[in-house]
């Protein structure tokens, strides 16, 4: 029988962004009705981007029909959640599949949102030129509309793996350092851009060995009036002496200057002060959106404080989070205490899930963020900042100039970790994989079509991208080279997370 589907578009909080997709989502949003069409229903519109949480509410809330959201561009995920939480009726988050555009990343993002609220939903994706020509698409999408969902194939998800006695050994002498004093997290702010499956909160932080501390991140501001310019000067000829490479004044971005990396550097600084004065483990930073006109982008801080090599040195990494993501800053830390009990270097990098493709017969993700990714993934050297690249951030997201800390990652294998909520509980993601050297030629159309500023990595996760797409519960994930899949299976379990493994053999 014939039905009525409202088709919404997920927004971003800030207009210009959601100018830009208008004529992606008007595309796909063409595209979805023509489907919906073939299989005998009647689509129709509801006007306009969702753009505040507010908005969800006022045109979602009352709506009962089947919903599907378009997503087409990266969007926040209450402007979903707001307006069906509390709801039952069908809904479908559906994605193109495109680096430049990356809906995909928004349906992640959005997904992981509404299973923190326990509002069930869809996923669905394509990338084919004609979305009616895409029978699996099609076929799915009639399932949505008979049953009211998409069911996936799981049969690369696992809640139990194989652990060596070697692995087991490494694990509980982890755990018991977080045993013997738990971890402090320290919050420069709360999870940005409406990631709210990003945050656990103390009550669900402390029973797994972690703490929080929050610090206003108008501290950032204030303090760092006070940081002497010689400290400065000090840290800015030790980034240039180390190896990064400072693309200042570069294609058109004349605004960009040393002294812009000087006051990124002065962030950085204020931040060091404040970890050693709370004696902090890992770190989590918001910067977006509160700092966006106030001060430079935090990705070279963020980047340094991934890194062994950086300015004022103990040695050791900061596992540091972007957007103050606690679902990485938490298997971070994790995986750095493993890689070190193990005899790997220590450095974890933090990544966006962000588009994929075929390449040599096997599907291979871009991972891709905006620069708190650090030096060892760009050269395998701990003590120093070489093949690091520093662009000046897209102005249409960072209006103060800043850098990025950009760079080629390397080749090798590597575990991957995600913590997230469900059912009230914490779970954790672990996978193993590897990084792979693309030829040049096919890095540099995948890295120019998605964000070219930013730190690139091209891995093989293990898992198809249907497993992925279908069941992973973030657009984010946590990095280690290394092999330490055993030892983050069984480390997660003994701090007491639920544990999931997505693999196609474990």
């Amino acid at each position: 029988m014939a039905q009525r589907i409202a088709l919404f578009w997920p927004g971003d909080a800030r207009a210009v962004p959601n100018e830009l997709a208008l004529p992606n989502a008007e595309e796909a949003t063409g595209q979805m009705e023509r489907a919906l069409q073939k299989l005998g229903h009647r689509p129709y519109r509801v006007e306009g981007f969702l753009s505040k949480p507010h908005e969800s509410i006022e045109k979602l809330g009352h709506l009962d029909d089947p919903l599907v959201g378009i997503c087409v561009h990266w969007f926040y995920g209450p402007h979903t959640t707001e307006g069906v939480v509390g709801k039952d009726n069908p809904l479908l988050l559906a994605s193109n599949f495109s680096g430049q555009w990356p809906g995909l990343v928004g349906l992640l993002n959005t997904g992981a949102c509404l299973e923190l609220v326990d509002r069930p939903f869809s996923r669905l994706w394509t990338d084919a030129p004609d979305w009616t020509a895409d029978d699996a698409f099609m076929q799915r999408l009639e399932q949505w509309c008979s049953r009211g969902q998409v069911v996936w194939d799981d049969a690369e998800v696992h809640y139990s793996a194989s652990v060596s006695a070697d692995a087991l050994a490494r694990a509980r002498q982890v755990a018991q350092s977080f045993a013997d004093r738990r971890a402090l997290l320290l919050m420069l702010g709360d999870t940005s851009m409406g990631m709210t499956n990003g945050y656990f909160g103390p009550r669900l932080l402390a029973p797994h060995g972690f703490s929080e501390h929050k610090i206003d991140q108008a501290w950032i501001v204030a303090r760092g009036k006070d940081i002497p310019q010689s400290r400065i000067d000090d840290a800015f000829r030790f980034v240039v002496d180390k190896g990064v490479t400072f693309h200042w004044g570069e294609n058109g971005a004349d605004d960009f200057t040393e002294e812009s990396t000087k006051e990124q550097l002065r962030d950085y600084l204020v931040v060091k002060d404040l970890l050693e004065e709370y004696r902090a483990d890992c770190l989590g930073w918001q910067y977006q959106l509160g700092l966006i006109p106030l001060r430079p982008p935090s990705d070279l801080a963020e980047g340094l404080f991934n890194s062994a090599c950086r300015p004022e040195t103990n040695g050791d990494t900061v596992a540091t989070a972007t957007e103050a993501d606690q679902g990485n800053a938490v298997p971070m830390e994790m995986l750095k205490r493993l890689l070190k009990a193990k005899g790997l270097h220590q450095a974890v990098m933090f990544h966006d899930v962000r588009w994929g493709a075929e390449h040599d017969g096997r599907f291979l993700w871009v991972l891709l963020n905006s620069g708190s990714c650090g030096a060892y993934a760009f050269n395998h050297d701990p003590e120093t900042l070489q093949g690091a690249h520093s662009y000046r951030q897209p102005k249409l997201y960072f209006p103060t100039p800043g850098g990025s800390f950009a760079g080629e990652s390397l080749p090798g294998e590597m575990t991957w970790a995600r913590a997230y909520l469900k059912g009230g509980k914490l779970w954790m993601d672990v996978g193993r994989g590897e990084v792979v050297k693309l030829p040049p030629d096919v890095r540099d159309a995948w890295w120019n079509g998605t964000t070219r500023e930013w730190p690139f990595m091209a891995a093989d996760m293990g898992i198809s991208r249907d497993t992925l797409m279908a069941h992973y519960l973030s657009n984010h994930v946590a990095v280690a080279y290394g092999d330490v899949f055993g030892e983050m299976v069984a480390l997660s379990q003994e701090m007491g997370f639920q544990v999931r493994i997505l693999g196609r053999a474990v």
